[in-house]
């Protein structure tokens, strides 16, 4: 009998979802059965992605952001009871799932409630510590007193330098076992042309999603070259339409958008970590526009920066013109970090 692994990805845009993706594909290909748990879109992602497997629907955190960047942090503050009440029907839900489906062992991606002191829990995150201003100390702490029920950290990222987080995924303090499995990302870099001039990736909670969307369709209609955009939207069908030079995807497969990154020559997104590590693997160069009030996001872009990869700017400031101020920055690159998977999967 294969051995049955719950993986549970956190449904906050759509990152936590798609780097779970080759996890999933190594876990099959080792002969472990993969049951999904979610909810919203990143759990009908991986219904896409993953027709023919088994998929359970978990309490929702119902997380959304302010309209203005600036009180992000005071409505998480606000909706702390609503998320602690969600982790709670979290953890009772996955006490019955065990039960019923007879798991051997859970992978979760930044779901805090998805972990059992019967089976080995592995927690997956790149924020060893999380950023929240001056209140850093107080946010890493609680994340690390979640994470101390698992029995294993595994962080996508390298060690050492060079890497990606930066200070988000690099601490001197470890409460658990904790591992570097390098960069993870569902895509592949193929020599496919470049056909497309720029290209647009949005993702994210409601209401900043639609709110960079409404403003980049206003800057880049006057854009001289060829735009495919993609809004990120995930709904039962796929959708395309042509809006003035553009034409819009609601969403993409995983694999038409690893063929359409490959032929972009440019990407311009949010900073989230696993677009950073998608355009990484691909060697893509990059404008990032940080969700506002998202510390993680802005660390992230300024951090990339810093190093010379890619430039980025607030959603306010953004502007058709600095997209032309490319030359200083060398692009995203990949690591080529082979991961051990094998060896990753031994604990259950």
């Amino acid at each position: 009998m294969k051995k049955k692994i719950l993986v549970a990805p956190l449904n906050w845009g759509l990152g936590h979802a798609t780097r779970c993706i080759p996890i999933i594909s190594a876990l099959i290909e080792n002969n472990y059965q993969v049951i999904i748990a979610s909810d919203g879109v990143a759990l009908l992602l991986l219904q896409k992605e993953f027709p023919n497997l088994s998929s359970i629907e978990l309490p929702s955190y119902n997380v959304t952001y302010a309209k203005k960047g600036t009180l992000f942090k005071l409505k998480l503050i606000k909706d702390s009871p609503k998320l602690i009440k969600a982790i709670k029907n979290e953890k009772r839900a996955i006490k019955n799932i065990i039960e019923a489906h007879d798991i051997s062992g859970i992978i979760s991606d930044n779901r805090l409630g998805v972990y059992s002191k019967k089976i080995p829990s592995v927690f997956i995150t790149h924020q060893l510590n999380v950023l929240s201003g001056i209140t850093t100390w107080f946010s890493t702490k609680i994340h690390s007193k979640f994470m101390k029920r698992f029995n294993a950290c595994w962080v996508p990222d390298n060690e050492g330098d060079p890497n990606l987080s930066g200070k988000l995924g690099h601490t001197n303090s470890f409460e658990i076992p904790t591992t570097y499995i390098g960069p993870l990302s569902r895509f592949t870099k193929k020599n496919e042309g470049i056909t497309n001039d720029l290209l647009v990736l949005l993702s994210g909670p409601e209401p900043q999603r639609t709110m960079l969307e409404d403003k980049l369709f206003v800057e880049l209609k006057n854009y001289s070259g060829r735009i495919i955009f993609v809004r990120g939207v995930m709904e039962k069908e796929q959708t395309i339409f042509t809006k003035s030079n553009m034409t819009v995807y609601n969403y993409m497969t995983s694999d038409l958008l690893e063929k359409t990154i490959n032929q972009s020559r440019l990407i311009l997104s949010r900073s989230g970590y696993t677009t950073v590590m998608d355009l990484a693997k691909l060697k893509k160069h990059a404008f990032f526009i940080p969700t506002p009030g998202q510390f993680e996001q802005e660390y992230l872009a300024i951090h990339l920066s810093k190093q010379g990869f890619v430039p980025n700017c607030n959603q306010d400031n953004f502007k058709i013109e600095l997209l032309e101020n490319m030359g200083n920055y060398k692009g995203l690159k990949n690591f080529d970090y082979e991961v051990d998977f094998k060896k990753l999967f031994n604990l259950f």
